[in-house]
This record gives C-alpha cells, sequence and structure tokens, in this order.
C-alpha cells in the first residue's frame, strides 16, 4: 500500500476518486509545526535559527498518521505546490522520519483531475529546501515584526493594535495615499456633451457627442472652467445644426479576459461581491480541492493543456 499525505479530507476525497485500491490517501489538516505560541522562537544571534513546535491540535492526528506510515510500503506527500505546501511535506517528513525509516516522495500538480495526478506519480521528486527555506524566511520575519513591534504598540498608540511584514507596509501606503487627498486642491472645469438622433436613418437611434471644439480650436480639459461659461456655449449651440462629417469602420481584435492571478481574483469578488480577501481565498480553496478549477495562489497567466480541459 502507498500512503498518500494532503492537506484536507476534501482534497483527500478528490483524489481517492482517481487512485485505485493500492493507495490510501489521508489529510494533515493543514500545518503540523510552527513556531511556539508564546515564546520568541527565533535565535536572531545563530543566523535566525527557528525553533519548531508541534501544533497541539495536530499531535493527535500526526499519531493517527503515524500508524498509516508504519502499514505503507511507500509515503507520497502531496501538500499544496506553493511555499506552504512544500513546508508543510517538509514538516510531515521530518516528524514522520521519512528517509529514515520509510521511504518518500513528494508530488506536484496544479489541477486536481486523473491526468494531472497520474502525470505527478510518474515524476515524483524529493523536497525542494528553497520553497522551503522561502516560507521558513516569511514566516521568521512575520514573527520577529509582530512579536517586537505589537507591545510597542500597545505601550505608546493603544492596547489591542499589532504590527506585521504585510500589514504595516500596506498602512504605510494607506496613510501616504490619504495625504495626498487631503492636500489636493481640486480644479473646477465643466464638459458639454450633446445626445444627438439621425433625421435620415430609419432606426432613430440616439448617439452622443463630447464638444471637443470650438471656434475652430481644440479644448483641453479645464477649458470650460465654470457654470457660466458653459451655460453660455450651451446657449451659442441652441439652434446650431450638426453633421456627421465622417464615419470610420474598422474590425478590431479582442482578446478573452486573461486568466486570474490571486491578486485580480481577489479585487474581482470584493469588486463583485464585497468578500473579503480571507473570504474568496476560503471558498477558492474548497473549489481546488473538489478539482473544479486550477491552484489559485499565483502570480502566472498561464494554463497548461490539462487545465484548459477541465
Amino acid at each position: 500500500m502507498q500512503l498518500v499525505i494532503v492537506e484536507s479530507p476534501t482534497k483527500a476525497r478528490t483524489i481517492s476518486k482517481f487512485l485505485g485500491k493500492d493507495f490510501k490517501i489521508v489529510a494533515s489538516f493543514g500545518h503540523v509545526r510552527d513556531l511556539p505560541e508564546r515564546k520568541f522562537g527565533v535565535d536572531i544571534e545563530n543566523d535566525f535559527k527557528p525553533t519548531y513546535v508541534v501544533i497541539p491540535k495536530a499531535r493527535e492526528r500526526i499519531r493517527e498518521i503515524e500508524k498509516e506510515v508504519k502499514k505503507a510500503k511507500l509515503v507520497i506527500l502531496s501538500t499544496d505546490p506553493d511555499r506552504e505546501g512544500e513546508a508543510i511535506a517538509y514538516h510531515l517528513a521530518y516528524l514522520l522520519k521519512l528517509g529514515r525509516k520509510k521511504p518518500y516522495w513528494r508530488i506536484v500538480f496544479h489541477e486536481i483531475t486523473e491526468q494531472a495526478i497520474k502525470e505527478a506519480l510518474k515524476h515524483p521528486r524529493k523536497i525542494d529546501m528553497n520553497l522551503v527555506n522561502a516560507q521558513q524566511a516569511r514566516r521568521i520575519l512575520d514573527r520577529i515584526v509582530g512579536y517586537k513591534l505589537s507591545p510597542f504598540l500597545w505601550r505608546k498608540v493603544a492596547k489591542g493594535l499589532s504590527a506585521g511584514r504585510v500589514q504595516s507596509v500596506a498602512l504605510r501606503l494607506i496613510v501616504e495615499r490619504e495625504r495626498e487627498i487631503q492636500n489636493f486642491k481640486p480644479k473646477e472645469y465643466w464638459t458639454i456633451e450633446a445626445i444627438l438622433k439621425s433625421q435620415k436613418s430609419k432606426s432613430q437611434k440616439e448617439f452622443r457627442a463630447v464638444l471637443v471644439k470650438k471656434d475652430g480650436k481644440k479644448l483641453d480639459q479645464f477649458a470650460i472652467k465654470n457654470e457660466k461659461e458653459a451655460k453660455k456655449i450651451v446657449e451659442d449651440l441652441k439652434d446650431t445644426k450638426f453633421k456627421v462629417s465622417k464615419i470610420e469602420r474598422k474590425e478590431t481584435k479582442r482578446n478573452p479576459p486573461e486568466p486570474f492571478t490571486t491578486s485580480t481574483m481577489q479585487q474581482t469578488s470584493w469588486q463583485k461581491f464585497s468578500w473579503p480577501a480571507e473570504k474568496t481565498m476560503q471558498i477558492a480553496q474548497e473549489l481546488y480541492e473538489m478539482g473544479y478549477i486550477t491552484y489559485h495562489r499565483t502570480d502566472s497567466l498561464n494554463l497548461s493543456e490539462l487545465a484548459l480541459k477541465m
């Protein structure tokens, strides 16, 4: 029997549809090791070495997986194909003593389809330590910024405030933008549009025209400075007969919308449904684990041939 370990029960159920009786799929229920909650957990003087502990809620799950590992001939780590997924695979391998007591492989795929999974099984690899180190660096930075700066904010500003590697930078950008808004000096300008209708056309469809020239001179954005000027121009144009002097017809090619990246997906879900990023990612994770979409944590616009057939 070959044991496949993934993060979630939903993903496990989906994958089990595509693999035969020689495979058993179990879930780790996410991360299994992390920095300690009540200690700093980073030895800054020793090259920022982290101290990892088993997450309390994962202890029982690890014991259950250990029992399955003993029964298996081979363990396959099939966590998500990003830094977090690679780190989960790394910590699972460490806790389960894979490679020492039991052979293992790591496989990755970007869509949960039968063909993608079977193709991944043909090309197993070892854990990518570059990805693991990237996740570890991110986690350590999160801990250093949050652990060191948050207490300072409590003392100097207000209790309950927090600092973070991402949120503090985002806050700085918001503050700078707000200052630009406050310092903005509005400048009044007016535009004139006419709703016209062709006298000769049978359809009598209306169309919109914008005043761009006056007395032969092109109008810039601030040419009409106030309402009084605008009304004077409208009055002068009231009895004018307008003539369509030129019609241009040309074919245009419009490409289909690009596939979503993580950020554009979050932006669109906020615009259409007012969903915060966390809810969007939660729903996308569920859809991915059920095999309905490709992997959603990405900045790539490329799709595989398998994904195009989903």
